[in-house]
């Protein structure tokens, strides 16, 4: 009998082991551990006075773009003790230069830590409003700011709920209401990598205004970027470690109805998207191995994907941009403006192209 039970922990003990590995070699899958990214450059330099990382870009339809600066993320490089901040840009001028603005108001400047942002204009008095993802202490929070003059941001509103817990990019919908993607179940690193190895598919979209907040989609492994088509019909969701854009229909009450997903073959950051054409543009990791194992003899390369005819039947994926983190590392996000191209990352630099 003791014989046959040691034969019996033995065979348990070799299935745990061959199913932890076969897991970690579907981890090494989702984090394309294996792939060395083409180069494709454009005619591109480094914006000024970006030096750690402009983690997301969004661009208003008069050409004034917002970039998020600094962000200190778990498990992410940072190479800046300073609390992050918040630049404008304006890319009809013949040499756009990032200038930072002023925040006024009530809001703790000592651990500004700005993550997913977006942009809205009130068509009763084209006032501008800049939501920022806002992580102090590694908490998650949403911070709504009107931007006046050139250079100044007020701040408004902080806003916190127990749905909006790991809260990684938003699209505003309103002055006061907005998406948001949380992109982990737990805050417990350990007990996320489980969720991750497991191929758990947990974490998910929230829609958040005064009068109500809810969970409108869910059963994503790691929602990410987010935004907004032109006619305002559909959210994109990329879900990141799924290798997907995800299309979710909206209809009355702010529900999404889930439309497709668009194989982008990389882990996709943030969306942004063309107001004129639709075309959807991703800042991407095309080896997020590189990433969280940070090697600066060889670094997370950079990507940016573009989307043309997303709700057709054939969608057309096409590379714009690739790096092997010899110029940019670990790109997140590809903001288009009329032949023109804003490139943010993590913690790198940040790049101004121009598109062919």
């Amino acid at each position: 009998m003791a014989a046959t039970k040691k034969v019996l922990l033995a065979v348990a003990v070799a299935a745990f082991a061959a199913f932890i590995g076969y897991k970690f070699l579907k981890l090494k899958e989702i984090l394309l551990a294996s792939r060395e990214v083409p180069v494709k450059h454009l005619s591109c330099h480094y914006l000024q006075n970006i030096e750690y990382g402009a983690e997301d870009i969004t661009v208003l339809k008069d050409g004034l773009a917002f970039l998020s600066t600094g962000l200190k993320f778990p498990g992410l490089p940072s190479f800046s003790d300073e609390p992050g901040k918040m630049y404008v840009l304006d890319l009809l001028h013949p040499k756009p230069t990032p200038v930072e603005l002023q925040i006024k108001g009530g809001l703790d400047l000592s651990s500004f830590n700005p993550h997913g942002i977006s942009a809205y204009t009130d068509e009763a008095d084209d006032s501008v409003y800049l939501f920022v993802v806002n992580h102090p202490q590694h908490s998650s929070q949403v911070e709504i700011f009107r931007y006046v003059e050139k250079d100044t941001l007020i701040h408004l509103k902080t806003i916190k709920h127990p749905l909006l817990y790991s809260v990684n990019d938003i699209v505003a919908v309103g002055v006061e209401s907005f998406y948001a993607t949380n992109d982990r179940y737990f805050h417990n690193d350990a007990l996320q990598f489980l969720v991750v190895i497991m191929d758990l598919a947990l974490c998910d979209v929230v829609f958040y205004s005064p009068h109500e907040v809810r969970v409108v989609a869910s059963g994503m492994r790691a929602p990410n970027g987010i935004n907004i088509s032109p006619d305002k019909r559909y959210i994109y969701v990329s879900d990141i470690i799924d290798h997907e854009i995800d299309v979710y229909e909206r209809q009355e009450g702010e529900r999404l109805v889930y439309n497709k997903s668009v194989a982008v073959g990389s882990l996709c950051d943030n969306i942004e998207v063309d107001h004129k054409t639709g075309d959807v543009w991703l800042g991407c990791h095309p080896n997020a191995m590189k990433l969280t194992n940070y090697d600066p003899e060889d670094p997370p390369g950079s990507e940016v994907l573009r989307i043309k005819n997303i709700h057709s039947q054939q969608p057309a994926v096409t590379l714009e941009y690739a790096d092997n983190g010899r110029v940019l590392m670990a790109s997140t996000v590809a903001a288009p403006y009329e032949g023109k191209l804003l490139i943010g990352s993590v913690f790198h630099k940040a790049l101004y192209c121009l598109l062919k």
